[in-house]
């Protein structure tokens, strides 16, 4: 596959804390997992930059050492390079003191409290290790909060060295609630300049932001759907940082997420009992009696003509949990059996857990994750249900019409942008929505599904319309390359300079 945009092939740098299948502990590691080998296929060549946590066991190359300077410390860095291609690799960056801890960001409910120096480090290593590449790379790409400071460091330490400075940067905001905020006495240890701390720096109330760094310092500024992306500038969304969004949004662009097409495939899913296609939907029904038995939930006739419900989600309010606490009576009351699989908050846990223990026949629960089991309930549920509070992009809507599976969602961020509402006039659409944060919104749209499903040929055309849809990387990483060419274009016309930025 060519890039049609240019025969130009772009060297892109990307810096994140997590990628499958090194570590994962949300979306993030699905995106970072799979958008390099979609550019790689469109003919780019991408590097990620990530930490080696405890318990990553990949085998690569050694490469260059380095001694990380930082608030005072020396901190030495070894690299990993483990090739995934041709155009792809991925730079582990090991640091024992740092990443060969319990949990990649906290332990026992708490953030580790070095998490700064921790992807300070981090963010310094990736510069420095591409510094000493034979050529530059064409646009430095960083993730989330935890590398908010590389398009800081690229505009500040790095901002003396002609070349580099005219590297542009993109930053990809995933989840604007998690922003990497600590105390102003930060700065000092990250050997960053005490005039960053201001408005039009990390300032975020009196205290240091790495998301705002990455926000004010990018040339560019994505995430990861169009409703997200206009959802950000309101103050219902935009965690407090609207205000300054609103003010970069001519740089603001929305860029859906896509999935890994391969691994999530009810064609050739390994984890699923027998495989079935748009056009061969009966593998499914072995698919439904597997997530029944594994949950201990009755398979006979009756069950199995009854509508099984899944959730695979954290459970946390953003996810909607409050909704189905408020509503968790009349979820019960409903004909149909709910198959959970997810861990969060306590007071979740004990109510799903308190639920299948009153209706055992119709409510199955586990709490943690399982991939195994996160397949077979996609393959084997018959609607997925996702009440989220907000959501950036999410993927797990995309995954169930892959595999027959029909999506409740609220109409919020990506949800919004993948799930069309079924209409009963003309047979379309691609799942149920409702716009209100109500519970009463969230029965209505569930018991307008249910009716649904008891038409076999309306249900069957909805199913059928949802395994159609193109959710690959393809398009995803195509968009990306548009606004990666658009940035270093602009870049380059400004000769290396950035009108809003003052300091030396």
């Amino acid at each position: 596959m060519s890039d049609t945009r240019s025969s130009s092939a772009l060297s892109v740098l990307m810096v994140a804390s997590e990628a499958q299948p090194y570590a994962k502990t949300g979306g993030l590691a699905d995106v970072t997992g799979a958008l390099p080998g979609a550019l790689a296929r469109l003919g780019h060549t991408v590097t990620l930059v990530m930490p080696r946590y405890r318990g990553v066991g990949a085998v690569g190359r050694p490469g260059r050492r380095l001694a990380v300077t930082m608030g005072g410390r020396v901190f030495d860095v070894g690299l990993v390079e483990v090739a995934h291609g041709p155009r792809e690799r991925v730079v582990l960056v090991e640091c024992d003191e740092l990443y060969d801890r319990e949990g990649l960001y906290g332990a026992g409910g708490q953030d580790h409290p070095d998490n700064a120096i921790r992807f300070g480090v981090l963010s310094r290593a990736a510069l420095d290790y591409a510094v000493g590449l034979d050529s530059p790379p064409s646009i430095v790409h960083a993730h989330d909060w935890q590398t908010g400071l590389v398009p800081v460091l690229l505009r500040t330490r790095y901002s003396a060295d002609p070349v580099w400075r005219r590297i542009p940067s993109l930053f990809t905001i995933h989840n604007l609630a998690y922003q990497g905020v600590f105390p102003a006495e930060t700065l000092k240890a990250l050997d960053l300049n005490s005039a960053l701390l201001s408005i039009d720096g990390l300032e975020f109330w009196n205290q240091v932001s790495f998301l705002k760094g990455g926000i004010n310092f990018a040339d560019a500024v994505t995430t990861v759907s169009m409703a997200y992306a206009r959802e950000i500038l309101t103050p219902e969304y935009g965690e407090g940082l609207e205000g300054l969004l609103v003010h970069r949004r001519h740089l603001l662009t929305g860029i859906l997420n896509g999935i890994d097409t391969d691994v999530w495939d009810p064609q050739t899913d390994q984890y699923l009992p027998v495989p079935f296609s748009v056009s061969d939907l009966e593998g499914k029904r072995s698919a439904k009696r597997e997530v029944l038995t594994r949950y201990g939930l009755p398979d006979d006739a009756a069950a199995m003509a009854r509508p099984v419900i899944g959730m695979v989600s954290r459970m946390v309010d953003q996810k909607g949990l409050d909704l189905i606490w408020e509503a968790r009576g009349a979820l019960a009351a409903m004909d149909a059996a709910f198959v959970i699989l997810g861990t969060g908050e306590r007071r979740y846990e004990e109510m799903w857990r308190d639920l299948a223990a009153v209706h055992p026949t119709r409510i199955g629960v586990r709490i943690g994750f399982d991939e195994r089991l996160a397949h077979v309930i996609e393959g084997g549920a018959d609607l997925f249900l996702m009440p989220s509070r907000f959501e950036p992009c999410g993927l797990n809507q995309m995954y169930s019409m892959r595999y027959g599976t029909v999506p409740v969602v609220r109409a919020t961020g990506g949800l919004a942008d993948t799930v069309r509402p079924f209409d009963p006039e003309t047979g379309t659409g691609t799942g149920f929505t409702f716009h209100e944060y109500r519970a009463s919104a969230m029965l209505s749209a569930i018991e307008t599904a249910l009716a649904v499903y008891a038409r076999p040929a309306s249900w069957r055309t909805l199913q059928q319309t949802g395994m159609r849809q193109d959710f690959s990387w393809d398009a995803s990483a195509a968009a990306y390359v548009h606004e990666y060419r658009t940035v270093i274009g602009r870049r380059r016309e400004a000769g290396g300079e950035r009108e809003d930025w003052s300091y030396a």
